[in-house]
């Protein structure tokens, strides 16, 4: 993958902010997939291509798709105006740039946070990511008594336990429910590496599933 031009390449469904930061059963029943279900053909086929090779060109695509190219062209357009296509950009070999750790820490909130405080607690968030540049994702959510998670590299281990130490900072987190699961990018035993081949095969046949 490639990065290809401003634009923008991952399936998302999009939430509301405005609710508290801890999230309830309800908030998740109420997520919808309605811009994945409302997909024609062609665009549900062309985010599956991009996933694959974003760095292929409108006529690559249009080749592999079967269709002409400002019909790729045209397709793309829409898919970026309305936000499906969020994003091009390329998937690494993270231990050639330098990391050797990834890791996937969870946090837990001191007690559940009014909006004002929520507001705060976000702001505070967004300054600290500033600062802290290997924080790739960092998102609230709820499972095994946590209320958010982050994903993070490292180049060793000494740079992740200067991580964990800038959450202490955060005094809407409870410090002692801090728990992070490491990935040790220097095994020479892999599963499945990072990356979007796989998913944007499974995106075409869980639709496929539901049209039989």
């Amino acid at each position: 993958m490639y990065t290809k031009t401003s634009a923008k390449t991952v399936v998302t469904v999009s939430r509301s902010r405005s609710k508290p930061f801890n999230l309830k059963h309800n908030h998740i029943a109420e997520s919808s997939l309605k811009d994945v279900k409302t997909l024609k053909d062609i665009e549900r086929r062309l985010v599956s291509e991009l996933m694959k090779n974003c760095r292929r060109s409108d006529r690559e695509l249009a080749k592999a798709l079967g269709v002409s190219q400002p019909t790729v062209s045209r397709n793309l357009q829409k898919l970026e105006k309305e936000g499906i296509i969020k994003e091009y950009t390329v998937v690494p070999d993270f231990l050639k740039l330098g990391y050797t750790l990834m890791a996937v820490t969870f946090v837990r909130l001191e007690e559940p946070l009014s909006q004002d405080k929520f507001e705060k607690a976000r702001e505070s968030a967004r300054e600290s990511l500033k600062s802290n540049l290997n924080i790739f994702m960092l998102e609230r959510g709820m499972g095994m008594g946590h209320d958010g998670v982050i994903l993070s590299f490292h180049k060793d281990y000494a740079t992740f336990t200067d991580l964990k130490k800038g959450l202490t900072q955060f005094d809407f987190l409870k410090i002692s429910d801090i728990e992070s699961f490491l990935i040790n990018l220097e095994d020479e035993t892999h599963y499945r590496p990072l990356t979007f081949s796989t998913l944007a095969k499974h995106f075409l046949e869980q639709h496929q599933q539901k049209t039989v």
